[in-house]
């Protein structure tokens, strides 16, 4: 089978993980029989320094004509004082929108090898961690009206948080039939108490609720589910939740399971091109010493074959030998603890492809 990946290498850290991803995807490709071809689709950081521009319009052109889209992250100080039109995060709001990609799946899962990573107490811990966070990801507050002027004399600024109930049904629906795949409880998180798009939300997701009578639902003020993930996080399956409660929420969750470095992510629309990257950023402060945690962006690529490629049988080996490789002990810096062996990014990447 062939398939046709955009690659997006962006910023920081960005390329070296992206070479690891990469190593492992050829790994699987030699072990499985399939092709895969890459095509650069420079983004971010990178493309403001080529193109003066975060997204040029080639770079979507390229990630609407593939198969699927792997990214790793983008920005860094170095762009922080470019106009905000122009900013690398504009750029991956602008990919999102054009790829209608209004999805975000985030799980949150502890490996057993890394309990110790935690920052939670053991018995918390020792209960289990093992959550979904199904975010909305082309509404809210990032995509409304961003207006800053002069109100009495001073600066005033405001940002539109706003949705419409398709926007919520849709999202809803991609909640309810991920859990029916895994323990069949959503948890729906919004500040309905305050906030009329909340209001609407929970309205909303109540109604959609009745086409799946196999789950239970339940509700959860954002700020109360902030604490509940550090309280009793194995209370969870499925949160959904919108916009920029679930980029909050998310990084939350990827922390109490050892580290941002491990949690991958994929962003979906309706069709079965999607966007597969690592939920952390671009941390420029390491890049270029071999430090990068890997893993997160080879989840990713594992999710990529499952969810997009329907290739669940190598998303399985690769999530296998990331298991066996933290087994035997190898961990980079981030997860690092007494009596284990300290890696490299690439001597994680290279000690995934041999487990593979």
């Amino acid at each position: 089978m062939t398939q046709n990946i955009a690659i997006i290498r962006g910023d920081g850290i960005g390329p070296e993980i992206m070479a690891e991803a990469i190593a492992v995807l050829d790994k699987i490709s030699a072990k499985f029989g399939h092709t895969f071809n890459y095509t650069e689709a420079p983004m971010g950081g990178e493309a403001i320094d080529k193109y003066d521009d975060p997204l040029p319009q080639s770079s979507l052109d390229t990630c609407l004509a593939s198969d699927s889209v792997l990214l790793s992250a983008v920005g860094g100080p170095k762009w922080d004082s470019v106009p905000k039109e122009k900013r690398p995060e504009r750029g991956l709001l602008r990919l999102r929108a054009g790829m209608e990609l209004y999805a975000n799946i985030r799980p949150a899962t502890l490996f057993d090898e890394l309990r110790d990573a935690s920052p939670l107490k053991p018995s918390i811990v020792d209960k289990g961690i093992d959550f979904v966070v199904v975010r909305e990801l082309i509404g809210g507050a990032y995509f409304g009206e961003h207006k800053t002027m002069t109100r009495g004399g001073e600066d005033y600024a405001q940002d539109i948080m706003g949705y419409s109930e398709h926007e919520i049904e849709r999202i809803t629906h991609v909640a309810f039939k991920t859990a029916q795949k895994r323990r069949k409880i959503v948890c729906s998180v919004d500040k309905a108490n305050v906030l009329d798009s909340s209001k609407l939300w929970r309205r909303v997701v109540t109604k959609v609720a009745e086409s799946y009578p196999d789950v239970i639902l339940s509700h959860m003020y954002v700020d109360n589910c902030a604490m509940q993930l550090v309280r009793n996080p194995a209370q969870f399956d499925v949160i959904v939740t919108e916009n920029l409660f679930g980029d909050i929420l998310s990084d939350e969750a990827s922390m109490i399971t050892g580290s941002i470095g491990m949690i991958p992510s994929s962003s979906l629309g309706e069709g079965t091109c999607g966007l597969y990257e690592p939920i952390h950023g671009s941390a420029p402060d390491i890049a270029g010493t071999n430090a990068a945690n890997p893993i997160g962006m080879i989840l990713s690529a594992a999710m990529m074959l499952r969810d997009s490629f329907d290739m669940p049988n190598e998303a399985d080996a690769i999530e296998s030998a990331v298991d066996a490789v933290l087994k035997k002990g190898f961990r980079t810096g981030d997860t690092m603890s007494e009596g284990k062996t300290r890696l490299g990014c690439h001597e994680i990447g290279v000690a995934i492809c041999e487990k593979i």
